[in-house]
């Protein structure tokens, strides 16, 4: 039962991400075309420091957006405090595989916060400052991550470098935001 469930969910996950992945991908000017260009598999490891969850999956696979990846990353990316799941931008994953790329890094991202619900968010905004009212966290479309093994200004001028999204540098959190909005920094 639950695995016909995840089967059906992975399908609409398919169909959704193919119909909007191609339309970003594009809207990015090319910035992330050309370093994916040739590439016949993607994927990524995360750990989520809140719940300890690790996932190393393939996302993407021969010109085509991997159900069961996708899945495994939405659900290791939930909202850790509700855990609600909500599907994570595929060019927000493209954006990851090309850092971790860029740096070299042998070991996967830790993850300090991906999907974040409406509720979540507005808590955190009162106990927290830089927490955006409109945090594109809650559309999937943004993280927070750091690189065991990785200076974190080298990963910060590494996204930059890619002019794919918003970059925020949080030095004493010890950690990166990245994101799939307008290009920016902070």
């Amino acid at each position: 039962m639950e695995a016909d469930r995840r089967r059906f969910l992975g399908q609409i996950l398919t169909a959704s991400g193919a119909l909007v992945a191609a339309p970003a991908m594009a809207s990015l000017g090319g910035n992330l075309g050309g370093p994916l260009a040739g590439t016949v598999e993607r994927s990524l490891a995360l750990r989520n420091l809140h719940t300890g969850e690790r996932v190393r999956a393939v996302y993407w696979s021969e010109g085509q957006l991997v159900a069961d990846g996708l899945a495994d990353i939405n659900r290791v990316l939930r909202d850790h405090r509700s855990g609600e799941i909500h599907p994570i931008d595929a060019d927000l994953l493209d954006m990851l595989y090309i850092l971790h790329s860029k740096v070299g890094a042998r070991n996967g991202f830790e993850v300090i916060s991906g999907y974040r619900s409406a509720t979540s968010n507005a808590k955190l905004r009162k106990t927290s400052s830089g927490v955006a009212r409109k945090s594109l966290h809650m559309q999937g479309k943004a993280i927070d991550i750091r690189l065991p093994g990785h200076d974190l200004k080298d990963l910060r001028n590494a996204a930059l470098a890619m002019r794919a999204g918003g970059v925020g540098f949080y030095s004493k959190s010890n950690f990166i935001h990245v994101d799939t909005g307008r290009v920016r920094r902070w």
